[in-house]
Order: structure tokens, then C-alpha cells, then sequence
């Protein structure tokens, strides 16, 4: 189990224009050749947008991008048509397949918070897909098979117990809260990177928690 601390996250975004980012993997010119992905997954940024703030039309291709919305309201159009408010407890799905370009904007009256996670896909090519699972209930399985990967969301009281996956790569993002795993304090940002665990490693809540947990069957 390699443990990643919130402390150790890259710092990016744009102070002036609102955009407050922190970076789990090398991205953009923060580039560590150590740390260019884990499993499918290439990236988990942690982005909080003030009202009025976003990210204007960009392109995406060949990337499966999941966004947890913690808290606030995230407006998504893209060039294929969709246009959506993703509200905080709803987890949204582009897959970018040949290309696609969207914006993602806080257009609320409340500050924005929400976890975007990109992964590899098997095959690159395809058509752009677009979809929201909304208010995705607890330890409900979110499957991306398009990178051989599931996604659950844990809310845990504290004292609670979790068991985790055993497969070839589990990735634990603990987005509120703190938790115990494998001896470990894991607090709100930080993240464990666990590879062919051996036997279900299970994670305990030291007070209210919320976890991001993917499992990947290869990188």
C-alpha cells in the first residue's frame, strides 16, 4: 500500500480567476515521470470553482472522465449536445472516445467542490458518451468497463467498517473525514494506492467519512 498524502498534491488552476486545483498524478507541467498513473487511472484532481468560475471549451479524446460533485452545482455542456447541472451526490460520466470538447462552470450562487477522475481506456476511438448517475446511493457499484474499472462511493459513520476489493489495483481517495486502513490515518484528500491485495483490506472510519474506491482489474 502506497500512501499519498493531500499535503504532497501538485497545486495548479488559476487563483485570480477562482479555480483552486490539486493534482494527484503528474499533469501538465507538473510532470514526474514517477507518477504518471496507477492502474487505468491517470488522474484525480481535486477542483473547487467560486461562483461565476470554470473551465472554458477544451477538447478530451481517448479518456474516460468521471466527477464526483461534493458540494455545489456543476453546469457541463459539450459539442455533442448534452447540457447538464450536476448537483452535489450525483456522479457524472463523459467518455471522450475520438474527441469531444465541453466547458465545466460553476454557475451557482455557492462555491463548487468535485473530484474528477480520468481513465485509460482498453481501446482508444469510439463515440462520445454522456451520462449522469444521480444521487448514486451508497456502495452502489459504478462500472466504467470501457478501462476495466468500478467505482463505489462509501459514507461511513464513525466506527464503521468497510471491506475494500482485492483486485489488481484498488485506489482509495478519502474525499471528507478520516479513516484507518492497514494502520494507516488517512484524512480528506489523502489517498492509498493498494496493489494485489491478498485478502480484503477494510477500512474503519475515525469520524464521518466518505471514501472514492475504484477497483481496476489491470493498469
Amino acid at each position: 500500500m502506497d500512501v499519498r498524502r493531500a499535503a504532497d498534491r501538485y497545486r495548479g488552476g488559476d487563483e485570480e480567476a477562482g479555480i483552486d486545483t490539486r493534482h494527484a498524478f503528474s499533469f501538465g507541467p507538473h510532470y514526474d515521470p514517477d507518477n504518471l498513473r496507477f492502474g487505468a487511472l491517470i488522474a484525480c484532481n481535486e477542483e473547487r470553482l467560486a461562483p461565476g468560475a470554470g473551465f472554458g471549451e477544451h477538447p478530451h479524446s481517448h479518456t474516460e472522465i468521471v466527477t464526483w460533485v461534493v458540494e455545489g452545482e456543476l453546469t457541463h455542456r459539450d459539442s455533442a449536445g448534452h447540457e447538464r447541472v450536476v448537483r452535489a451526490g450525483d456522479l457524472q460520466h463523459l467518455s471522450a472516445a475520438a474527441g469531444v470538447r465541453h466547458v465545466e462552470r460553476n454557475d451557482g450562487r455557492g462555491p463548487l467542490t468535485f473530484v474528477q477522475l480520468w481513465l485509460d481506456p482498453r481501446e482508444p476511438g469510439g463515440t462520445p458518451a454522456y451520462r449522469v448517475a444521480p444521487a448514486l446511493a451508497d456502495g452502489t457499484p459504478y462500472a466504467v468497463p470501457a478501462a476495466g474499472a468500478v467505482l463505489r462511493v462509501h459514507r461511513l459513520t464513525a466506527g464503521e467498517r468497510t471491506e475494500l476489493p482485492t483486485a489488481a489495483y484498488v485506489y482509495v481517495h478519502v474525499v471528507r473525514g478520516e479513516v484507518r486502513l492497514d494502520g494507516e490515518l488517512l484524512a480528506a484528500g489523502d489517498a492509498a494506492r493498494i496493489t494485489q491485495p491478498t485478502a480484503a483490506p477494510v477500512a474503519v472510519a475515525a469520524a464521518g467519512a466518505e471514501l472514492l474506491v475504484w477497483e481496476m482489474t489491470a493498469g
